[in-house]
C-alpha cells in the first residue's frame, strides 16, 4: 500500500463500506449490496475515497450515506456521529413539531420529554393526535398502563 493509511480508521471505514456492498458473506450484506446499494468505482481505490471524503473529524465520527436509498459516492457520505446516524435510518418516522420536519425522537426530546417515544408514536400514528399535544402531554396517572406498579 502507497498512502500508508493501512490500519487507520478511515481505512477501516472503506474497507467496512466495500465489504458491506460488495461480499455476500458478510453479516450486513443484505441491507446493503442486497438491496442495491454499490460503491462508485472512484472510490474503489481508497486515495479517492480519502480525497473526496476527508480524514475523520474525530474517533466518534462514522461514515453515513445522507440519503440511505442512494449509494456510497460523492455529494452521498458524510462523517458523523452516531446520534446523527441514528435519525439517518430507513425506519425513522419523521414529523412536523411545530412548523420543523424533525425525527420523532427529536420531537419528543423538544417537547420537554414527558412522555417516551413510543408512547407518542401511538399517539400520533394509531390514535391520530396532533404532533404537538402528542409530544407535550404527560401520560394520565390514572390509566392503567401508566399507573406505578
Amino acid at each position: 500500500m502507497k498512502h500508508g493509511m493501512y490500519g487507520t480508521r478511515e481505512y477501516q471505514a472503506w474497507r467496512d463500506m466495500l465489504n458491506r456492498c460488495r461480499r455476500a458473506r458478510t453479516k450486513e450484506y443484505p441491507w446493503y449490496g442486497g438491496r442495491g446499494i454499490s460503491v462508485c468505482d472512484r472510490w474503489l481505490r481508497f486515495e479517492n475515497f480519502l480525497a473526496d471524503v476527508g480524514h475523520k473529524p474525530s474517533p466518534e465520527h462514522e461514515l453515513d450515506r445522507i440519503d440511505n436509498d442512494g449509494h456510497y459516492e460523492p455529494g452521498n457520505v458524510r462523517w458523523t456521529t452516531r446520534a446523527v446516524q441514528i435519525n439517518n435510518r430507513r425506519n425513522t418516522r419523521f414529523v412536523v413539531y411545530r412548523g420543523d420536519r424533525l425525527p420523532l425522537t427529536e420531537a419528543v426530546r423538544r417537547g420537554g420529554d414527558v412522555i417516551h417515544y413510543e408512547s407518542a408514536a401511538i399517539r400520533i400514528f394509531r390514535c391520530g393526535w396532533p404532533v404537538d399535544l402528542a409530544v407535550e402531554t404527560p401520560p394520565d396517572p390514572n390509566h392503567p398502563r401508566t399507573r406505578p406498579r
